[in-house]
């Protein structure tokens, strides 16, 4: 018996549907990238449920006949390749012509298009790869796809779909990656009847403005190179804008959003020294090349790509990016230009020198001829240092005197937990403006400020948040602050959090929001800085985390930021505080992150030092 067959077209398209459309999001870079590709300059996507329940795409492309509408559906059907050739030489966004098929076998679609030379359009149904209906309808030139219950046939994918907001936030994603590259076409996204982004046409600098925020204006510095391998156009970020999370890094090949670890390489080198380790510089960064010379058929998705001269780009990226720091200034430099710059004679050969320099000196000098004072007065002065020695607790009892010394000494503390070791009495002596070394019974401790004061904190805004009893400090005169469409959406989902933990913000509409109330002991915080990082925790890998989680990233993301910074100088009142607090916390040995935030020396290990 033979036991190789071929699948029906209904469960081929379904297994396919699992490479192409992997989530709502993935139907709509689908949609939106054909819409693109049929010449459309205005694109209106309108979103339910974030995707679940609908996702509709109008455009004002050049549309369909009745014939091409319904074979459009079937598998690998495309206009843009006639022959194998025409791989290498591909301008479009979509070309295998499996989006249409993977989605209609997963989903209820509704197609209506019409061409400009007809008068009557096509309207076609499609649930399960099966055709229900198509007839002859009115609609406007375009084409206009509802896809509705997503993933209705199929319930174990699903289940596995994220929450709204992951879901929406992944559509903004690819949204953002084609609204970027194509500014001459107007967008429109709506979600659940708000409209989100409403997009005209305009330049590259202010598309990604429109989508990023008014901030963006003055972060960002133009990068350009014409070369014979490739032409480079784009913008990159200035180093005091770079960031360590949240950054916006993104690579475009002929119009196409790309992932590309080695030439993400390239622009890192251009910043090495400029920027702090760990933090990540914003680029939009568009490669047009030869297609014959790149391979876009290598991922499902078509986000990875294969270039022929990759080893090439590197070089041509890094210099273009370092000419663009070094044009605006964006590293020191030294200007030989200005009025002040210093005048350098030309040689000559009949030149006349300057007359030697004349050095004055006093002939007379003896370092080692000291005025030493009387002995006898030597004597009175070390004398005082011992008045009433024995009687006295405390340094603030000795004498005054010319000797000083940068420790601060504490009173005698109580007891603290064994776990910690017990504080016997000593002094707290701040070293470098970042520890705090005092005495155990066991030794002695040394106590990192930032991260005790962080966990302290953190402790702290987890008590309050499983309470839910916030302490606000209200602010005198209200700060302005705006974000972007996307993280609106994401500061709307903490919104409950961020109430709890001690933030008052009001909602002025546009992105634009009111901060009326701050969590206490965050004084002097940069507020719209601590926002977007609580923002860009929230977002782990581009998903918004619930429950524990979210409350634990929220937590440590304020402490961090809200903790005594190393460099300040701590009074002996301060330490000693910091250092109780830390010692009655249960984890006090770690921060919430699991870096240590002491280190003890035991009695032994003093003793071995000095063998």
């Amino acid at each position: 018996m033979d036991i190789i067959h071929l699948l029906p077209d209904s469960v081929a398209n379904q297994i396919a549907a699992g490479e192409v459309i992997q989530r709502p999001a993935s139907v709509v870079k689908e949609l939106v990238e054909n819409s693109v590709d049929a010449g459309a300059t205005h694109i209106s996507i309108i979103i339910k449920d974030a995707g679940r329940t609908l996702i509709q795409i109008i455009d004002n492309g050049i549309g369909m006949s009745g014939t091409d509408a319904r074979l459009s559906f079937e598998r690998h059907a495309t206009s843009k390749i006639r022959q194998a050739g025409d791989l290498f030489t591909l301008q479009t966004m979509g070309f295998r012509g499996e989006a249409l098929a993977s989605i209609a076998a997963i989903a209820h679609i509704e197609l209506r298009t019409r061409r400009e030379e007809d008068e009557l359009g096509t309207s076609v149904k499609i649930a399960a790869s099966v055709v229900e209906s198509q007839e002859a309808v009115s609609t406007p030139v375009g084409t206009n796809f509802s896809v509705k219950d997503i993933f209705y046939n199929i319930p174990a994918r699903r289940k596995f779909l994220k929450s709204n907001q992951v879901e929406f936030s992944n559509i903004v994603t690819e949204f953002e990656r084609i609204a970027i590259v194509n500014p001459q076409v107007s967008f429109s996204l709506t979600h659940n009847a708000a409209e989100v982004y409403n997009l005209q046409p305009s330049g590259a600098l202010q598309r990604i403005i429109s989508l990023f925020g008014k901030t963006m204006n003055n972060q960002l510095l133009p990068v350009s190179v014409d070369t014979s391998i490739a032409k480079i156009s784009g913008f990159a970020g200035k180093p005091e804008s770079a960031r360590k999370r949240g950054a916006l890094q993104f690579f475009f090949v002929n119009g196409r959003y790309m992932r590309h670890p080695y030439l993400h390489k390239a622009i890192m080198s251009s910043y090495e020294n400029i920027i702090p380790v760990g933090e990540m510089p914003n680029y939009f960064i568009n490669f047009t090349v030869d297609p014959k010379t790149i391979d876009v058929n290598i991922h499902p998705t078509k986000t990875e790509i294969k270039f022929e001269n990759e080893q090439h780009l590197w070089p041509i990226l890094s210099s273009a990016v370092k000419e663009m720091l070094g044009k605006f200034s964006a590293v020191p430099s030294i200007d030989f230009d200005t009025d002040d710059a210093p005048e350098i004679p030309i040689f000559r050969k009949d030149m006349a020198f300057p007359s030697q320099p004349q050095i004055k000196y006093n002939s007379g000098y003896n370092p080692f001829k000291m005025n030493i004072p009387p002995k006898s007065s030597v004597m009175e002065d070390w004398g005082k240092l011992y008045h009433n020695f024995e009687n006295a607790k405390d340094v603030s009892s000795l004498p005054d005197t010319d000797f000083k010394c940068e420790v601060n000494v504490s009173r005698d503390v109580s007891l603290l937990p064994e776990a910690t070791g017990e504080v016997t009495g000593g002094m707290y002596i701040q070293i470098k403006g970042r520890y705090i070394i005092t005495s155990i019974k066991s030794g002695m401790v040394i106590v990192d400020q930032h991260r005790a004061h962080t966990r302290v904190l953190y402790d702290k805004y987890i008590r309050r948040i499983m309470a839910k009893v916030p302490a606000v400090q209200k602010c005198l005169f209200p700060e302005i602050i705006h974000f972007s469409p996307s993280q609106s959406e994401i500061l709307a989902a903490i919104e409950d959090e961020l109430s709890v933990i001690g933030f008052e913000i009001s909602n002025l509409g546009s992105g634009s929001y009111s901060v009326n109330g701050i969590p206490e002991g965050t004084e002097g915080v940069n507020y719209e800085e601590l926002l977007r990082k609580l923002i860009d925790s929230a977002m782990e890998c581009g998903k918004v985390q619930s429950g524990i989680v979210l409350h634990q990233k929220i937590a440590l993301t304020l402490a961090q930021q809200a903790a005594i910074p190393y460099g300040q100088v701590l009074t002996l009142q301060e330490m000693e505080q910091l250092t109780e607090e830390l010692f009655t916390s249960p984890d006090a040995n770690f921060t919430p992150d699991g870096k240590h935030t002491l280190s003890q020396i035991t009695n032994d290990e003093l003793t071995k030092r000095f063998k």
